[in-house]
């Protein structure tokens, strides 16, 4: 009987095969386990980049993600701008990874108008009181109609501004005195403040 020369035993007679430097399906041990979930973990992570989705007339009009920008692009919906120098793998292909794409045909991107609210007008007015241009935190602000509301003022963004408590006191007392001129109390047409439209319009 012949023996098998590629036969390794231990110092009991017990074939083993990492004595003979063979490696056994799925033992590559707990090394390769780790590259091989790091390797997917990179791959899953670069598929979730942010990229920037232009209009057919370069406007931008979102962000998505790799996996969503290479989507558009193999249905012919959209084509690259920008290219990582990084690069995705099927089983027969490498594909470049996009940062930039362009849509192909033109999307009518509706208007988005907002709320009008107290947090969207101190944002508009930077938390500046628009009477004594002083910065305030938004529990010290308060909102002021520049046409009172018994004058016919209305609660518009052209009509309402950030104002500080102490100002909206004084302006009130101003009022009901009619000294509102003499007292030096007068609101400043543009202290630094962004123009009366909605903020993101």
């Amino acid at each position: 009987m012949g023996t098998n020369r590629h036969m390794s035993v231990d110092s009991r007679g017990r074939y083993t095969p990492e004595a003979s430097g063979e490696v056994m399906p799925g033992s590559e041990g707990p090394t390769g386990s780790r590259s091989h979930n790091l390797l997917s973990t990179r791959r899953a992570s670069l598929m979730q980049e942010p990229v920037l989705v232009l209009n057919a007339t370069y406007e931008p009009i979102n962000v998505t993600a790799v996996r969503r920008a290479m989507v558009l692009m193999l249905k012919g919906v959209a084509q690259a701008e920008e290219m990582h120098n990084t690069e995705v793998h099927s089983a027969a292909h490498a594909h470049k990874v996009p940062s930039v794409i362009r849509l192909l045909a033109y999307r009518h991107i509706p208007q988005q108008s907002r709320a009008l609210s107290r947090k969207n007008i101190l944002l508009r007015d930077r938390n500046t009181c628009q009477f004594c241009v002083r910065v305030f935190p938004s529990s010290e602000l308060t909102l002021d109609h520049v046409v009172p509301r018994s004058r016919g003022g209305r609660s518009t963004w052209e009509n309402l501004v950030a104002c500080c408590y102490r100002c909206n006191n004084r302006k009130g007392a101003a009022r009901a005195t009619g000294r509102r001129k003499r007292r030096g109390l007068s609101w400043r047409e543009n202290p630094g403040r962004l123009p009366c439209t909605p903020p993101g319009s």
